[in-house]
């Protein structure tokens, strides 16, 4: 798999249409460090215009970087993101044009082995690009790489320069819409209406030799396989998953980690599709604990170990805390939502249960009341009206 990057982009327009910029961001997906920060001013545009040249300034700079990369695409546009994500449809001209760039950009991403997903973020999460979408708006032309640069070991140089520089850096920069556009895309299409409810089957992944031994396997840990009874389990999943959704057309996506994979793989052969994966669903990572026996954590660091259970921010050095976790996860579990249909999802104890608490409104401190056995099958319906109900949990 490629390096996993994260695009997040603003833009705004101050009369809508008046004077507009456009921010990007792109961090390392796992650090968080910020590699690439762009900003640009766009004359008159909408915000929506606005919104739409920053995601693709960040798709450009996702191919400068890596190609193959696994990309999130972070915005507080929900337009932008429904529409890429092909739930909205789009109806002014200029935006599909716009649409299309970036989609051509996210192609070119995956056809070098990459994978584009698009999540919604609050505003109050998405700072810098907004910070740098007013810097665009003001006139400013930001193009500073110096993180990157710096990972290759280049002198780094902020490019800061007002829009009437002729010596502007072409990258980044598309035709724009003429100037006296007014985009008709600001009120979102409507959501095709479904008359059958969207259907997810949550699958934990069967029994490892950490599994077996109790220990604690995280993101960024040893990523065991199955053993030779999770693969037992697994195909055991299989058979009741192929039952659960009859001739359904299906969707499986799992986890990156070995053992989700792993029975993911055996679950999409038994429907007959290919699965495909998303990192966002993987186990937490619990840094130095990784490895660890539990019983000897309740021995001799149960305190820290009971924070680990019902601080939502607390996290082992080197890992993450459950409040990164549930927002990586809700973030997934929006996506599989977003096309409704029916949808199998293969991943691990805390994702189902940060699904699940989620749905119930459970305090973190009681959502280890919630089982998730290997192997187990618990089964979500979303109706049109964005209700939910859960139709089991924890079967094996």
């Amino acid at each position: 798999m490629g390096r996993r990057l994260r695009i997040e982009a603003d833009g705004g327009s101050r009369g809508n249409p008046g004077v507009a910029g456009y921010g990007a961001v792109v961090r390392d997906g796992d650090t968080g460090a910020v590699l690439i920060r762009r900003a640009a001013p766009l004359g008159k545009a909408s915000n929506n215009v606005a919104e739409y040249r920053g995601l693709i300034a960040g798709l450009e700079a996702v191919l400068l970087i890596e190609p193959g990369a696994q990309v999130v695409a972070a915005m507080d546009s929900k337009l932008v993101v429904e529409q890429m994500s092909g739930n909205w449809k789009i109806k002014h001209p200029a935006m599909r044009t716009l649409a299309l760039q970036a989609r051509d950009l996210a192609t070119e991403i995956t056809q070098a082995g990459g994978t584009v997903m698009y999540t919604w973020i609050p505003r109050a999460q998405n700072g810098l690009a907004d910070t740098l979408s007013n810097d665009g708006m003001d006139g400013k032309e930001i193009d500073d790489r110096s993180g990157w640069e710096a990972e290759l070991g280049l002198p780094a140089a902020a490019d800061t320069r007002p829009h009437s520089d002729p010596g502007l850096p072409t990258f980044g920069r598309v035709e724009s819409p003429p100037d006296d556009l007014v985009d008709e895309d600001e009120v979102p299409a409507t959501i095709p209406h479904r008359r059958t409810p969207t259907r997810i089957v949550l699958v934990r992944h069967g029994v490892t030799a950490f599994t077996e031994q109790g220990l604690l396997d995280g993101r960024g840990g040893a990523d065991p396989e199955l053993s030779r009874l999770g693969i037992e389990q697994a195909q055991a999943a299989a058979r009741a998953t192929q039952h659960l959704v009859g001739e359904d057309e299906v969707r499986v996506i799992t986890s990156s980690l070995a053992r989700a994979r792993q029975t993911g793989g055996i679950i999409a052969k038994a429907l007959d599709v290919a699965p495909s994966i998303d990192p966002d669903w993987d186990e937490q990572s619990f840094g130095d604990w990784d490895g660890a026996a539990m019983k000897d954590l309740f021995a001799t660091s149960a305190a820290e170990f009971d924070r680990l259970r019902v601080e939502p921010d607390y996290a082992r050095p080197g890992g993450e805390s459950h409040a990164q976790l549930s927002e990586r996860v809700l973030s997934a579990f929006a996506r599989v939502v977003a096309p409704g249909g029916t949808s199998v999802v293969v991943c691990h104890r805390k994702p189902i249960m940060v699904v699940l608490a989620d749905l119930l409104e459970v305090p973190m401190a009681k959502q280890w009341r919630l089982a998730a056995a290997p192997a187990s099958l618990s089964a979500i319906e979303i109706w049109p009206n964005r209700e939910a109900i859960i139709s089991f949990t924890n079967r094996t």
